[in-house]
């Protein structure tokens, strides 16, 4: 039970949380207040306002978990605990802060007319396939031996580049499914379908080559560590089925999701089979809808 109990820190992120969720608290009040800014493509988003923020603070609160918590401390010994953090900030933490749409509440008006320099980050971040491929750069990237051991040896590039990264890696991609009012998914349903399939092919290729077409440990940190009795290889490999499985956990239920979509869209199992294989529609734009 120690385990659970002991070992929770106060350490940036726990200001960070508190800063974010006091700002989204005024803005909220204020949004409330106001009845909020109108929105054609989401006409009921005042009345849903208060049920989304409780996605937020959910957010914040798994993402202190991943962060704060035993987790992290004992991720500095074992690896398959490392895996769970890492699972935990971009997969957990994105979904639940993009399903929140926090975005009118923290930044206004600004979140429907940004600045000209916010405006060309966000045209270039928002791109479909830009979210995706980040997603699966930042979590290959991580996990190569040299940046991975980096991290886990040098405290300010683990808080500081590493898990910002997996939160906002995680943001760009859950953006491209689920809705975040005023952000409009731009990815067509189909284009769905593929990023997710090749995602989880990233994600399967990295966890076998962690898990059993290699003989050793990666990771030189996990080598030798006083009162660790669990084999490094072995640790190793109970990560890697940690990422298939719980990588399957999220991408499984999205892809019935987007397919259940496609079919409605297109009315029939045989019409869906001919859209994905490209069958009767040469102009298909697989990325972006029309």
């Amino acid at each position: 039970m120690h385990y659970l109990t002991e070992h929770w820190a106060f350490g940036p992120y726990v200001v960070i949380a508190i800063a974010v969720a006091v700002w989204h608290e005024v803005g909220l009040h204020r949004l409330t207040r106001s009845g909020g800014p109108a929105d054609p493509a989401d006409p009921g988003w005042p009345r849903r306002l208060r049920r989304r923020s409780l996605l937020f603070y959910a957010g914040l609160a798994v993402l202190l978990i991943g962060t704060q918590s035993p987790v992290d401390y004992w991720g500095y010994d074992y690896f398959f605990v490392h895996m769970i953090q890492h699972l935990l900030l971009m997969f957990a933490v994105p979904s639940l802060l993009v399903a929140a749409a926090p975005w009118r509440a923290l930044f206004g008006d600004r979140a429907l007319t940004p600045g000209p320099a916010l405006r060309a980050v966000a045209r270039v971040a928002l791109q479909p396939w830009v979210g995706i491929a980040a997603f699966s750069v930042v979590m290959v990237f991580w996990h190569l031996p040299g940046p991975f051991d980096l991290a886990d040896q040098n405290r300010a590039v683990h808080i500081w580049l590493m898990e910002p990264t997996f939160v906002l890696a995680g943001i760009m991609f859950w953006l491209q499914f689920i809705s975040s009012p005023p952000v409009r998914i731009r990815m067509s349903t189909i284009g769905q379908a593929a990023a997710l399939l090749a995602t989880n092919c990233v994600m399967w290729v990295l966890a076998m080559a962690m898990g059993f077409l290699t003989s050793t440990s990666w990771y030189s940190v996990y080598n030798h560590i006083p009162g660790v009795t669990l084999p490094a290889f072995a640790d190793q490999q109970i990560g890697a089925g940690i990422l298939w499985i719980c990588g399957d956990f999220w991408a499984v239920p999205t892809m019935v999701f987007v397919i259940r979509k496609l079919m409605a869209e297109d009315g029939s199992v045989s019409s869906t089979v001919d859209r994905i294989l490209g069958r009767g529609s040469s102009r298909y734009n697989w990325a972006n809808r029309g």
